[in-house]
C-alpha cells in the first residue's frame, strides 16, 4: 500500500508473526489498526518452523488453527538421542488438548496465512515503512516514518524484534547475555530412515543438531558450532550429520533450499508497557531455539494484548486493564526464557564426564512417566495456560 492512514487507534511496528496475530486479532474486533514494515516484501524464508499446540489453541479464535494444521506436518514426538541410542521420548499424544502434537510448518506459510486473514478482517501491511520517530502526549502518539509521513494513534505496539526501535524509545531495560555458540540453519531434502512424525534432537561432544521435517519433503537443520560460516553449504551440513547423527543407518543431505547463520541471546524487557507504548514477541524476550518456543511465546502474547486493547478502545474499559498485560505475559515469557536456557546449557555440556552424567540422567528420566508428561506440557507451552482454562 502507497497511501497510509494518518491516524488510528494501534500503531504496530513489524509484520512478523507477532505483529500479524496481534493486528488480526484486533481488526476481527473492529478496533481501527495501522501495521507498518520496513521490509519492502514478506519474507520467504522458513525461519521459526514450529507451531505448539498452546498457540494453536489460540491462534483458533481468529480461525486460523485449522487452515494451518492443513498446511503442515504433525510431530506427535520429540525425542533426545546420541546417535543411534534415544535418551529421552517426549510424547504429545496424550496432552490435554484438541491439538496433541507440534505443528511443523515454515514461518512464511505461517505469515501468509495470517496476512490473508487479516485482509479477510479489512486490514492490511503497509510497506516498506520504518518508524523513526514517537513522541507521546498525553492521549497519543505521533509516529513519524522515515517517508517523513506521520501517523498519530493512541497505542504504539513495538513488535519490531531484538532491536527493537519501539524498545528504545521507551528506554525500557532489555536484560541477558549472549551464548557463545553460533548456530547453523538450514532447510535440506533429506534421505534417512526415520519416520516424519517426530522431531529429533542429538547430543554430542560437538555441540546440539536438531532434525525436524517439514512439509514439500524438506528437513529442518539447526546446530550449534563454535563459528558457522556465513551461509553453511551442503558439505558444512552433510559434515554436521556424520559427526552427530545416525551412525547405524545415516542420513544422506541431497539438497540445501536455504541456509543461514545466527547468534541466539537469552534477554526479558524489565516491563511490557511505557504508558501508551507496548511490546510483544521479541521486541520483549529472547530467549534459545531449544524447544521452537520463541514464535509461539510472541503469538500468545498478541492474542492477550489484542484482548485487552479491544477492551480499553472497544469496549471502555480503564486504561488499566492494560497493565494485566504485563502481569500475565512477563512471567510466562521469564519462564520460557529460563526453561529454554536450562536446556540450551544442559544440551551443550562440554566436558565427556558430565555428558556422561547427563545421558545416564536422561535416560533414567525417561522412565518416569511424570517427566513425560511435564516436559510434554512445558515444551507445548499448556503449561502456560491462564488457571482459568487448565
Amino acid at each position: 500500500m502507497s497511501d497510509i492512514p494518518r491516524s488510528t487507534d494501534v500503531l504496530i511496528a513489524g509484520a512478523g508473526p507477532v505483529g500479524l496475530t496481534l493486528a488480526t486479532v484486533l481488526a476481527a474486533a473492529g478496533v481501527d489498526t495501522v501495521v507498518v514494515d520496513q521490509a519492502a516484501e514478506a519474507a520467504d524464508t522458513s525461519r521459526a518452523a514450529v507451531v505448539h499446540a498452546r498457540t494453536l489453541e489460540v491462534l483458533r479464535e481468529i480461525d486460523l488453527a485449522d487452515e494451518l494444521v492443513a498446511q503442515g506436518i504433525v510431530a506427535r514426538r520429540f525425542t533426545v538421542r546420541e546417535r543411534d541410542r534415544v535418551l529421552l521420548t517426549v510424547d504429545f499424544g496424550e496432552l490435554p488438548t484438541d491439538f496433541p502434537f507440534a505443528l511443523l510448518v515454515p514461518q512464511d506459510v505461517t505469515e501468509r496465512v495470517l496476512t490473508a486473514r487479516l485482509r479477510a478482517a479489512g486490514g492490511d501491511v503497509h510497506r516498506p515503512y520504518r518508524l523513526t520517530g514517537l513522541d507521546v502526549d498525553a492521549a497519543s502518539v505521533r509516529g513519524t516514518l522515515a517517508s517523513g509521513e506521520t501517523v498519530r494513534a493512541r497505542y504504539v505496539v513495538g513488535c519490531d524484534g531484538m532491536h527493537s526501535f519501539v524498545r528504545g524509545r521507551t528506554g525500557i531495560e532489555f536484560t541477558g547475555d549472549s551464548y557463545p555458540e553460533s548456530f547453523v540453519l538450514a532447510d535440506v531434502r533429506l534421505s534417512w530412515s526415520e519416520p516424519n512424525d517426530q522431531a529429533i534432537l542429538y547430543l554430542s561432544a560437538d555441540g546440539v543438531t536438531v532434525v525436524a521435517p517439514l512439509p514439500g519433503g524438506r528437513h529442518r537443520i539447526v546446530a550449534t558450532v563454535d563459528e558457522a560460516p556465513e551461509k553453511p553449504n551442503l558439505a558444512d551440513v552433510r559434515a554436521l550429520l556424520d559427526a552427530r547423527g545416525p551412525r547405524r543407518h545415516p542420513a544422506r543431505v541431497d539438497e540445501i533450499a536455504w541456509s543461514s547463520r545466527f547468534r541466539v541471546h537469552h534477554r526479558l524487557a524489565a516491563h511490557y508497557r511505557s504508558g501508551r507504548l507496548l511490546l510483544a514477541g521479541d521486541a520483549a524476550h529472547v530467549h534459545s531455539p531449544a524447544g521452537g518456543q520463541g514464535m509461539n511465546t510472541g503469538i500468545q502474547d498478541a492474542v492477550t494484548l489484542g484482548h485487552k486493547l479491544t477492551a480499553v478502545l472497544r469496549d471502555g474499559a480503564a486504561e488499566t486493564v492494560l497493565d494485566e498485560y504485563e502481569a500475565e505475559r512477563r512471567p510466562v515469557a521469564e519462564e520460557v526464557v529460563a526453561f529454554t536456557h536450562r536446556m540450551t546449557r544442559v544440551a551443550t555440556v562440554g566436558s565427556a564426564p558430565l555428558r556422561g552424567v547427563r545421558n545416564t540422567a536422561l535416560r533414567a528420566l525417561d522412565r518416569i512417566p511424570a517427566v513425560h508428561r511435564a516436559m510434554a506440557m512445558n515444551l507445548s507451552e499448556l503449561a502456560n495456560r491462564p488457571a482459568a482454562e487448565r
